[in-house]
């Protein structure tokens, strides 16, 4: 499992980072940028630009592009059956999202608002998702005791019949304490496609990533901010997509502490692992993205602290306290 997270950790910074090319428009072997933004030039937008500029650079790499360029709808226009979805995963996911940003961003005349709320929306809607993966996490570390009693019991019999008889021992103990092998990884698997979505959403979508939030371009990047143009609000970006991230990972290592110093010790190198990733990666988010990954993570601190809390209360409701007996009572 931990090599899996983070091999998704990788394809998330390729893509962040541009390393994957096959979808940019390219000059010489090398992805044209946006000069004014640090964005390569997407092959399939989902409707024209309203920059001057930014409608000359894909007027003149027009033949590149995946779609008739020149039919292409200005973005107020833009709807859910404009252009021929390429696949499924467009259909269902890409178009959807860039349709509901946009008409939000326009309802309140900022883009920048309409990705944080959409986000928190999206994460209200996965709170009973959220809600079953802690409990499956609490869960797992209540029956950690008694999963390292059957280590411990077949840790030199490598036979198949011990080996059967173990995983039986280990369904049963998953049963007892309703644990499903994969319902830990469920909000993940949700979580990546809908990142994925944001983020094709928000870079093949003009009129988002041209809009600005509190001074701040929504399609540059805080590296081509910082040493292009010298505007150092790019930093508080930088701070608050690593500090959000930390205290969301760090929320969940405390809840998923399993209590097998093993398996603790690699929680640990992942912790640390993708605060690095991730701090590296922060360079290159456009701050549309990074808006919707600092508001996630924020309310993914606030979500988790509430979980804590009503787990806490559920187990005092469990404790019976034996009233104290009066003076009267003792005397009799």
């Amino acid at each position: 499992m931990k090599k899996i997270k983070i091999g998704i950790l990788l394809v998330v910074f390729m893509l962040v980072t541009g390393c994957g090319n096959s979808n940019y428009i390219m000059e010489d072997k090398q992805p044209v940028e946006n000069k004014a933004t640090g964005q390569v030039l997407q092959r399939d937008i989902l409707c024209k630009p309203e920059d001057k500029e930014l409608d000359e650079l894909y007027t003149k790499y027009k033949d590149q592009t995946k779609i008739d360029y020149e039919k292409l709808p200005k973005c107020a226009d833009f709807k859910l059956n404009s252009n021929k979805s390429s696949g499924i995963w467009e259909g269902i996911f890409v178009k959807p999202l860039a349709f509901i940003i946009l008409k939000l961003g326009y309802l309140l005349n900022n883009f920048g608002f309409s990705v944080i709320i959409i986000g928190l929306l999206i994460r209200l809607i996965l709170l009973p998702v959220s809600r079953k993966t802690m409990k499956q996490s609490s869960n797992m570390k209540k029956a950690q005791p008694e999963l390292a009693r059957i280590e411990r019991k077949y840790q030199n019999r490598t036979d198949n019949e011990a080996m059967l008889q173990k995983s039986q021992e280990m369904m049963l103990v998953y049963k007892k304490y309703n644990i499903s092998p994969f319902g830990s990884c469920l909000l993940a698997f949700i979580q990546l496609p809908l990142f994925f979505a944001f983020l094709q959403a928000i870079n093949r979508t003009p009129a988002i990533f041209e809009d600005k939030f509190f001074g701040l371009t929504l399609g540059k990047t805080p590296i081509v901010g910082l040493l292009e143009y010298h505007e150092w609000a790019y930093i508080a970006i930088i701070v608050l997509i690593i500090f959000t991230t930390y205290l969301s990972f760090k929320n969940a290592m405390s809840s998923n502490n399993s209590g097998n110093p093993e398996v603790d010790k690699q929680m640990q190198f992942m912790f640390k692992f993708m605060i690095i990733m991730i701090s590296v990666a922060s360079l290159y988010l456009s701050t549309a993205i990074a808006l919707y990954w600092v508001a996630t993570n924020g309310f993914v601190v606030i979500q988790n602290w509430l979980f804590k809390w009503l787990d806490e209360r559920e187990e005092n409701k469990d404790i019976v306290i034996k009233p104290k007996k009066n003076k009267k009572e003792k005397k009799g």
